[in-house]
C-alpha cells in the first residue's frame, strides 16, 4: 500500500509561486523579479515584482493572475489598485504580487527595500 504524504506549506509555497510566475510570463510581465521573505515577513512567503507597458496592461495581467490561481485551485485573498492605478497587488497569501509600470518601480524600488541585507547584533 503506497504511502500518503500531504504536501508541506513549504511544497505549496513553491507551487503557488510557480503558478504566479507562469502566469506573468504567458501574460508578457516583464522583468519579473522574485523575493524570498521568508523569515523577513510574517505576511508572505515571496514578493514578486514584475512590470508591465500601461494600466490595462497591468490590469489585465492582475486578472489573468487571479483566473489562472483559482484554476489551479489557490483562492487569492484579493487586488488592490484602481483600473488608472500604475501599481496593482495580487495578494495570494504566501506569494504577494506588485505589478507596476516602469517609473512606478523605479520610484518605489521594492527591490532595494526587501533586498537590504539584515543587520546581525
Amino acid at each position: 500500500m503506497a504511502s500518503q504524504h500531504s504536501p508541506s506549506a513549504q511544497d505549496l509555497s513553491s507551487d503557488l509561486l510557480a503558478q504566479v510566475t507562469t502566469a506573468l510570463e504567458d501574460f508578457k510581465a516583464q522583468d519579473i523579479h522574485t523575493i524570498d521573505v521568508r523569515g523577513m515577513s510574517s505576511l508572505s512567503d515571496y514578493i514578486v515584482i514584475a512590470s508591465g507597458t500601461s494600466t490595462r496592461h497591468l490590469h489585465a495581467m492582475a486578472e489573468n493572475l487571479v483566473s489562472k490561481l483559482k484554476q489551479a485551485g489557490y483562492q487569492p485573498l484579493g487586488v488592490e489598485g484602481r483600473k488608472d492605478s500604475d501599481w496593482v497587488l495580487v495578494d495570494s497569501d504566501d506569494v504577494i504580487v506588485h505589478l507596476m509600470l516602469p517609473q512606478a518601480r523605479d520610484f518605489y524600488n521594492l527591490e532595494k527595500l526587501w533586498e537590504t541585507p539584515r543587520v546581525q547584533g
